[in-house]
């Protein structure tokens, strides 16, 4: 009894020190883990990733509504068109302003928490720089009062000297395991540096976006109130151009309404077939998913009762969306199904797909590529969009989606 006490007694720095380690780790591994918590709720909101997606989104908006301006009439004349895009162009960088200011919180948020992290990691690199100084001091402790192979040697039984072998092979392991946990934290370390260093970068960047923006903001507020003040004053020439508008776009509607409605009526009288509800149920399926009619484009006038950019008291019931875009693009489908009617009313051309018992329709055609009867694919080219001359060279397709005969609000339909 008084021999096993003895080796117990022998042994007692070597296993004190590896129950000091493993005490050590054990704290610092809790350490780590309150550690991270916070990101948590730091990425629960927008992303700095998702916020700089959605800037260079409105970035690509204004710069595709600055070329509509640039294809307008070169001269300083107000017209609908520019005041419109001049509208549309202030209503992005606003949006813009916006998403830059959140994009500088987020990236404040992470600048703390990157701060905190490696001021975190920095306590923690301390603690396993202190265990390792244990570690080495126990160590030459141990060698000055007996060396590892007289520890072993001096052993009373083999069951001793395999305890022994295992206390100074766990203690090896240790000591090898905490200077990787060092080189491990200060390398993690370094990376919280170089991602503060990004950090600074992109809200230097971001900063200096919002003053650009801000400042071309003021710059087209000041154009478009010039404008507004100029088209007041042409009163009864605009309303002239309003009443033809409108009377153009009643004679459309009127038309497509009738192409309709002899179409649902003869589908009413035969069942869809399997290939037609099947179409229908994929045109359903992909609400709010379906591509836009154009590549690119901006909505120019929404879906229902709209109120005049200049004249107050006036209100547009618009059956479709108005999709403004540049001279020269085309109309694409959106959704497969069959070209049911291609028929011309003012001037220009429209054309009808079925998709099952859905249909689509596309307007203001200056010639098309397909004609009715053929089958198409999704985004396939139904025609170019017509350019108008008299109205400061306005590019704008007039796109609707029926249901049978109800008419739907594509906006709901189309991604976002």
């Amino acid at each position: 009894m008084a021999m096993k006490t003895a080796s117990l007694k022998e042994q007692r720095p070597l296993v004190a020190l590896a129950a000091r380690v493993k005490t050590s780790m054990i704290r610092v591994m809790a350490f780590m883990s309150l550690l991270l918590i916070p990101y948590s709720f730091v990425f629960a909101a927008d992303s700095v990733k998702d916020l700089q997606k959605k800037q260079k989104k409105l970035q690509q908006e204004i710069e595709h509504t600055n070329k509509m301006l640039k294809q307008t009439k070169k001269d300083e004349t107000a017209t609908m068109n520019k005041l419109q895009l001049i509208g549309k162009n202030i209503q992005s960088q606003k949006k813009l302003i916006r998403t830059l200011d959140s994009e500088i919180v987020a990236l404040n948020n992470e600048m703390k928490q990157l701060r905190s992290t490696r001021d975190s990691l920095q306590n923690v690199l301390e603690h396993h720089k202190n265990d390792y100084a244990q570690m080495v001091r126990a160590s030459h402790f141990a060698r000055v009062q007996q060396s590892p192979l007289l520890f072993l040697l001096s052993s009373d039984s083999f069951q001793q000297l395999a305890r022994r072998a295992r206390y100074l092979h766990e203690f090896a392991h240790f000591r090898q395991e905490q200077v990787r946990r060092i080189e491990k934290t200060q390398a993690d370390i370094d990376t919280q540096n170089d991602l503060l260093k990004a950090n600074k970068s992109d809200k230097m960047t971001a900063l200096s976006s919002r003053k650009r923006e801000q400042e071309n903001l003021k710059r087209d507020e000041r154009k478009q109130q010039n404008m507004l003040n100029q088209l007041k004053s042409k009163e009864k020439d605009l309303n002239k151009q309003l009443k033809q508008q409108q009377k153009r776009v009643a004679e459309l509607n009127k038309k497509i309404d009738e192409m309709i409605r002899k179409q649902t009526e003869k589908a009413s009288k035969t069942s869809l077939t399997k290939e037609q509800k099947l179409l229908a149920g994929g045109f359903e399926a992909n609400k709010g998913r379906l591509p836009w009619p154009v590549e690119k484009g901006m909505i120019s006038g929404h879906y229902g009762k709209q109120q005049h950019p200049v004249y107050s008291q006036v209100t547009m019931d618009n059956k479709g969306i108005y999709i403004q875009t540049t001279a020269g693009m085309k109309a694409r489908t959106v959704y497969k199904g069959e070209v049911t009617s291609c028929f011309l009313v003012g001037g220009t051309y429209a054309v009808i797909v079925q998709h099952g018992n859905y249909r689509t329709v596309y307007s203001n055609l200056s010639k098309l590529n397909v004609k009715q009867g053929d089958k198409i694919e999704t985004k396939q080219v139904i025609g170019t969009i017509f350019t108008d001359p008299e109205q400061d060279q306005k590019t704008e397709l007039y796109f609707q989606i029926y249901k049978d005969r109800n008419i739907l609000n594509p906006e709901l339909w189309i991604t976002k």
